[in-house]
């Protein structure tokens, strides 16, 4: 096992820094100037698929960026529940027909985009230090209220906001999953905003930087933090203000915040996302939730019973009498 720390320490494990003081009066704040809804476009798609409307949905966001989504509903005459369906880091929403099981169940599926990714959103944020490689680290010399997935966040936040103000979405029945950065999203999603009512998180991505640096982990995506102090502070001058800053888009520092259920899967192998990271944040999570282990799995696709395991637990289905 990459991770050094035994899965007995893990169960008790919350992280090797504490969460900055002023770490909920910054993200109230971020949240009160965005209250209203921002401008968006919702265009229906022409495609020849009975039972389903398609539509790309559109908005501008922070700093000017454009975010995209992709909105599959199922039709309907009553509103329907909706899944907010995150993707992995530098990657893009799934192909608009890998969403239809969820329609199949009644569900409708909306896939963001991450703005300066591989999909259609775009960014037009400007940052200070190196921007080399890595989104991690992008705006952590000029302090939280510049940081990229700061962005990111409000993005998720604004996203569920407009959805949830369609006619045709139940507002009271939806839910966020996804995989390590989707992962760390579905978590962030109920995190900032209380309208989330399950989370599903697979090898959540963003937490405990400090601990990714003990463990050396300069795997792709992190290895940008060793690439800044490698090339920007050899002698780690700036350790504890970067870290300090990092701290703000922590996902285990998020933890606290979220009040529905949270179901979370875990690879033991994980190179990529530590499994010490990931129960940083589970260890703080105060809402119901649970842990299922993978002692044979990294950062693996997870085919063989996991996809159904996820299906139980966001709709509540017996596939696999879970």
């Amino acid at each position: 096992m990459f991770d050094t720390m035994s899965l007995e320490a893990m169960q008790t494990y919350r992280g090797r820094q504490e969460v900055p003081e002023d770490f909920d009066q910054f993200w109230d704040g971020q949240l009160a100037k965005h209250q209203d809804l921002p401008d968006y476009e919702l265009i229906e798609q022409d495609f020849d698929v009975p039972n389903a409307d398609f539509y790309a949905l559109t908005f501008t966001a922070e700093n000017g960026s454009t975010i995209f989504s992709k909105c599959v509903f199922p039709k309907s005459e009553k509103p329907v529940p909706v899944l907010f369906y995150f993707h992995g880091y530098q990657g893009q929403s799934p192909d608009w027909t890998e969403n239809l099981k969820f329609v199949a169940a009644g569900y409708g599926v909306v896939c963001m985009d991450v703005r300066g990714q591989a999909g259609r959103s775009t960014d037009m944020g400007q940052f200070e230090g190196m921007t080399v490689k890595g989104q991690v680290i992008r705006g952590a010399v000029e302090g939280p209220e510049h940081l990229f997935y700061k962005d990111v966040y409000l993005d998720v936040y604004q996203l569920i906001e407009i959805v949830a103000s369609f006619d045709r979405v139940d507002d009271q029945a939806l839910y966020s999953y996804g995989a390590s950065q989707g992962g760390a999203l579905a978590l962030v999603a109920a995190a900032l905003n209380p309208r989330i009512q399950r989370v599903v998180s697979i090898y959540p991505f963003l937490s405990d930087f400090k601990r990714v640096m003990e463990l050396n982990d300069v795997n792709e995506p992190y290895n940008e933090l060793f690439r800044y102090f490698r090339f920007s502070d050899p002698f780690h001058e700036t350790e504890e203000t970067f870290l300090h800053t990092l701290g703000y888009i922590d996902v285990k520092n998020l933890a606290h915040r979220i009040t529905c259920p949270v179901h979370m899967v875990t690879g033991l192998d994980d190179i990529i996302c530590p499994p010490s990271t990931q129960y940083a944040i589970y260890n703080r999570l105060t809402c119901d939730k649970d842990i299922k282990l993978l002692p044979d799995y990294g950062h693996d696709a997870l085919n063989v019973k996991v996809n159904d395991y996820v299906f139980d637990k966001l709709f509540g289905t017996k596939v696999l009498g879970l």
